[in-house]
């Protein structure tokens, strides 16, 4: 039996930090938003020390900040290493354990900074133009490797001239000529490329090893004699189009010279070297065309031979590996059944499931997450989710979770809030078994009569599981039931269930929420009248699709939706990827497949009183899908709404006060359309 997360009463007073705005209620509220706070990427400093990254919000700025703390495990102490109002991230250690490289934006841009960790004395090594990332050691500490993008020069078709001196003409066109030209979360891309870069130790001029008009946006490995960098890009001509094809690539320190060492049609990615220097482990599968592929896990010697796959016997997709100190198998942490996994393989194969606590860092909705990391012993150490609260670090000893932090019981400590509880019906398609999670109100009476909301993921390839969600906390705590659940096409239950939907979504997905749904009401504390319904990106995809098959909810909220399949080819940031992947030819050669999978053509038979909201910035589901389709219930006589939030991209939830105005106009729809039961 895992012990359940119980802090010392020592340790809770040194970690407890103080909001600046106190509570008196006993549930969450829009407020409580911006004091959360939750561990992240957990690193080992010594044998008894871990280095991590405290995220929290910052209520003047409406930012996420980023801190690094550091806990003793032999002492039990908690205390920060850099906490301030600047973000400092990614920490990484050296290759002798002396010194820690991380990101830091202390003035203004990020740049990399070295502490020497015996006395604290900091270099700032880089002082660079654009941000930082994938910082890694050399064998020698010397040097590190990072990746950076690097602007290109490009001179205009046309250049207006004639402009008198002082005069205020309109800003020159942008001219595009990039296949993908914009990416969500930062807007129109500039003309340049992620590059490799290596700079010494002690500051100075990086210097630049790759070369031309590639992405390594990699993890990096340096080779034992620090010759050579391992890591990966997508090179081939057609890379826009066949966007999965990334390759392992040597390069060359001094010349920059690189040399593929795979080549297979899929990804190879996170290429990382095992501690005697012979292997390097990677992800990737062998692309067979499907929505859906399971990353899996491959060894290779570090020439590029005798590659073998070793997680054959796992099908679920693996990420974070992490090479065990003598060598001999990797750990990784992988998704089953809606909770993340610690895993360990040996390089025969051999699989050993280690825990599957991890979670609570997605805040906003209740999406699989976690980190961990690895102690010299052998023990791991993970952010771990207890269902209620963001992610704490805890220790997994054997059989038992050991709370190393408690970053949110003065958010918590005074407010009722109820675990997800685990729901499994039958689908009545193919009578396979769904996993759905309730959440009941504070307070909750099951003889009672509770209006429900059912919250769907995005994706559609994701998974939910049994997470902290401030937004489905908030709806519970203003009186809803909740329940939220995996359907056919999410992930974590295997590449057949997942690709139940390739080439074929919306479709039976409908079917397997509506079956949480009456699985839900059969417990008989639903009231039937007050059914609403939400979900986001794929899951305002399948409200939309909902509302156009069934008017049994009271109200929906349809939220950063794809409407029309058609219209998004072409101005959604990965349309090449969804042409490809999602479809099986363009829209002008079978518009049939688009349309019929397309929520627009449903329009017609919505009665449902329906909100639509986006990020006015997104460009992942462009607010034209939402004003489409705002503008053909309009058009239909529905009662409807639009709403656009402002300063946001797909990901609503990265400013702190754009997820509490998103929870709060769904309730304020709801509020307006639910009914009060008859007695």
């Amino acid at each position: 039996m895992k012990k359940p997360l119980l802090m010392s009463c020592a340790l809770l007073l040194a970690c407890t930090v103080f909001a600046e705005t106190t509570s008196t209620s006993n549930y969450l509220e829009y407020k409580d938003i911006f004091n959360l706070e939750y561990a992240a990427k957990p690193t080992v400093l010594s044998a008894n020390t871990v280095i991590y990254e405290r995220h929290s919000m910052d209520i003047m700025a409406d930012t996420r900040r980023t801190n690094l703390w550091i806990v003793d495990l032999e002492n039990n102490t908690h205390y920060p290493l850099l906490s301030d109002s600047k973000n400092h991230f990614a920490p990484v250690l050296s290759s002798n354990g002396k010194h820690l490289a991380y990101l830091s934006s202390k003035e203004d841009k990020v740049q990399i900074y070295v502490r020497q960790l015996d006395n604290g004395a900091t270099t700032k090594v880089t002082d660079v133009a654009m941000t930082p990332s994938q910082m890694a050691f050399s064998p020698d500490d010397k040097h590190i490797a990072f990746v950076m993008f690097t602007p290109t020069k490009t001179k205009p078709l046309f250049t207006l001239d004639g402009k008198p001196e002082g005069a205020k003409w309109a800003a020159s066109p942008q001219y595009i000529e990039q296949t993908l030209f914009q990416r969500d979360g930062r807007g129109m891309n500039k003309p340049g490329n992620m590059q490799v870069f290596i700079v010494p130790t002690i500051g100075g001029t990086p210097r630049q090893i790759s070369s031309g008009n590639y992405d390594y946006n990699s993890q990096i490995s340096w080779s034992k004699d620090g010759k050579t960098l391992y890591v990966s890009a997508n090179t081939h001509d057609d890379r826009d189009f066949d966007v999965f094809n990334t390759d392992v690539l040597a390069l060359d320190v001094f010349t920059g010279e690189q040399t593929a060492l795979t080549n297979d049609s899929g990804p190879e990615n996170n290429p990382l070297l095992s501690p005697d220097g012979k292997f390097i482990a990677y992800t990737g599968f062998v692309d067979n065309g499907r929505s859906f592929q399971v990353q899996q896990l491959y060894v290779m010697n570090n020439d590029g031979s005798n590659y073998r796959l070793l997680t054959s016997d796992l099908d679920r997709s693996v990420s974070d590996l992490q090479w065990s100190r003598d060598g001999k198998g990797l750990y990784f942490s992988y998704d089953d059944h809606g909770k993340k996994h610690v895993g360990f393989v040996s390089l025969n194969g051999k699989l050993d499931v280690l825990t599957d606590v991890l979670g609570g860092q997605s805040i906003g909705r209740p999406y699989t997450s976690g980190d961990y990391t690895v102690m010299p012993d052998g023990q791991v150490v993970v952010t771990a989710s207890i269902g209620t609260q963001p992610a704490d670090l805890a220790l997994v000893k054997n059989d038992d979770i050991i709370p190393l932090t408690d970053l949110n019981s003065d958010v918590f400590a005074h407010k009722t809030l109820n675990a997800p509880e685990l729901l499994t019906v039958k689908s009545s398609v193919d009578n396979r078994e769904l996993q759905a999670w309730v959440v009941k109100p504070p307070g909750f009476d099951p003889t009672k009569k509770y209006p429900m909301i059912l919250e769907i993921h995005g994706g559609p390839h994701t998974a939910y599981g049994p997470e902290f969600s401030a937004e489905v906390q908030l709806f519970a705590a203003a009186g809803y039931v909740v329940i939220y659940g995996n359907p056919r096409g999410s992930t974590s239950q295997g590449s057949e269930f997942a690709n139940t939907i390739d080439k074929n979504y919306p479709s039976e997905d409908y079917n397997d929420l509506m079956d949480m749904v009456d699985g839900l009401i059969a417990k008989g504390y639903i009231d039937e009248n007050n059914l609403f319904v939400t979900g986001g990106s794929g899951g305002g995809v399948l409200t939309a699709w909902i509302i156009g098959n069934t008017d049994r909810f009271a109200g929906a909220v349809v939220a950063k939706p794809v409407i029309n399949w058609i219209s998004m080819i072409g101005t959604s940031d990965i349309y090449t990827f969804m042409a490809r992947y999602w479809f099986t030819d363009l829209p002008w050669n079978d518009i049939d497949q688009y349309w019929s999978r397309s929520p627009l053509r449903l329009v017609g038979n919505v009665t449902t009183p329906t909100m639509v909201l986006t990020g006015e910035l997104d460009v992942r589901t462009p607010m034209a899908e939402s004003e489409q389709y705002y503008g053909a219930l309009r058009l239909e006589g529905v009662d409807s709404a639009l709403v656009r939030i402002q300063d946001a991209y797909h990901g609503i939830a990265a400013k702190p006060s754009n997820l509490a105005n998103k929870v709060g106009y769904i309730l304020a729809w709801f509020e307006r359309h639910r009914t009060k039961p008859t007695t």
